[in-house]
Order: C-alpha cells, then structure tokens, then sequence
C-alpha cells in the first residue's frame, strides 16, 4: 500500500498529486470529478499537475466531492499553500464539553448493553459500565491508560483467548483496520496494525460450541465467554454527521448488541 504524504507532494508539485491520489484511490475520472465540483476536465487535469494552483474553496471543493477525511483536508490545504481550515480541538478543551457530556450521556443509556466511544486509533475516551465488565479478568498491564480496543480484543492476555470465533472476528477487525489504513493514511495506524496482526492465536481460537439451537445471525456476531457463559453480540458503529473539528471527526460509538435472545436476557441481570 502507498501512502502519500503532503511532504512527499510538496516535494513533487504541491496539492496536485495528493489530489489526483485521492481522486484515484476513489476511482472517479477527472471529468466526473469536474461535474460534481462545478468545475472543468481540463482545470483538473491543470490542479493535478501542477500547472494551476487551486484556491482554497476549490481545495475544499474538490475533498468534500472526494470524500476527503477532515484531518486530511487539512493536509491538502497545507500542501496548496493555505492555512488548516478545520480546528483539531483536545476533547478535554472546554469547547468540547457539550460533546463530552453528549457521549457519556449516550453510552449510559446504551446500558446495559456494551458501548464505548474510540478515536481514530481506536483508544478508548469513554466507555459505560457494560464494556468495563467485559474487561473483568484482563491483566492490568492491558487496562492502563490510554486504553486500545483492537489491542485489548486481540492480545493473547486479553479478549482474545475468551472469543469463541477469534479467527472469523480478527479477520473482521484486521479488515477494518485495513480500510481505515487506506481512508486515513495514518503511519501510526499502520504501526498498530503490524502490532496487533503479528498477535500469536490463542489455542483456543476456532473452538467454538455449537448453540443448542440454531440461531440466524442477521451479521457477524462476537461470540464471547462471560461469567460461564457465551455471549453473542453485533457491533453498531455510529459518527458525527458533517463535523467541522478533526477530533470530533475522528470519534466512534461504538455498541455492543445482543444478537440471540440468551444474550438479551443476561444483560438484563448483569448489571441491575
């Protein structure tokens, strides 16, 4: 996988070829492009190049057609000579309050359902007392802060050796850590991807009881051991609609939901 990175285009025509990689890892032509910024083929073709410097509101234009993540729209700003558009505010800012008060508040009503909320290296920043309890067990070497959900699932001291279908879940979470890669371009997602991938598989991997009765998973289900017990869930991910700050941009929620009527019944006791 290539990453290009706005030094890299700095060095070899500015904003151009980190647009034209966009526009390519998308798989839109430049005519198409053209049509849905208002713009022209030709003008693409220029900006990609180098011949035309673009403004800033093409700049933005042209990411937002492309699906550009906002901190990388940043990026292609920088590259074409103009300031970051978007604010990257800590989520302890006082700014952010209304946001940090709306994830716990959400995340608690999820209860007792696991949830938790993950930035875009997956490391926890919230997380209700449903995901707390899943934890229960994990060596507290794992649980020091800043938690990671993708290392506590699949290191071998942690979730790992108590999922009954590890290898269908890790493929699962690999894969999606592989099209994040691809989205964000993020060498440190890259370098948390070679850790976690090079994780042995606990022995235990793959040994997974058959259900007294079938049950029809309606997605892929987590199937977990808890208490004696497997418990089955499907994950829901939820983002922020059209947001305007990178850390904002980059927040998950992230909810566990039964997905057999077992697993719904146990979570109702587990934490009344």
């Amino acid at each position: 996988m290539t990453t290009v990175t706005s030094g890299t285009a700095s060095r070899t025509g500015g904003v151009g070829p980190l647009l034209r990689a966009w526009r390519e890892q998308r798989r839109v032509s430049q005519l198409e492009l053209a049509l849905r910024a208002n713009s022209s083929a030709r003008h693409i073709s220029f900006v990609e190049t180098g011949r035309s410097r673009p403004s800033e509101e093409m700049v933005l234009r042209l990411a937002e057609h492309l699906d550009v993540p906002v901190r990388e729209r940043n990026a292609l700003l920088l590259a074409a000579g103009y300031a970051p558009h978007y604010p990257e505010t800590p989520l302890d800012d006082p700014a952010l309050e209304v946001v940090r008060t709306g994830i716990e508040r959400l995340i608690g009503g999820f209860e007792p359902y696991p949830a938790l909320v993950v930035d875009a290296m997956y490391d926890v920043v919230a997380a209700n007392r449903g995901v707390m309890a899943l934890f229960d067990g994990v060596p507290q070497a794992l649980l020091t802060p800043p938690l990671n959900a993708v290392r506590l699932t699949l290191h071998p001291r942690g979730l790992a050796p108590r999922i009954r279908n590890l290898r269908e879940w890790r493929g699962h979470l690999l894969e999606q850590m592989r099209r994040h890669i691809a989205l964000h371009r993020s060498e440190r997602l890259r370098a948390l991807y070679d850790e976690v991938a090079a994780f042995p598989v606990p022995d235990t991997a793959g040994r997974q009881e058959e259900p007294a009765e079938p049950v029809a998973y309606f997605a892929l289900p987590m199937l977990i051991e808890h208490g004696g017990r497997t418990l089955s869930f499907v994950s829901s991910i939820s983002t922020f609609n059209t947001p305007m700050d990178v850390t904002v941009a980059e927040l998950a929620v992230e909810t566990l939901l039964p997905a057999d009527p077992a697993t719904a019944e146990y979570l109702q006791s587990w934490l009344s």
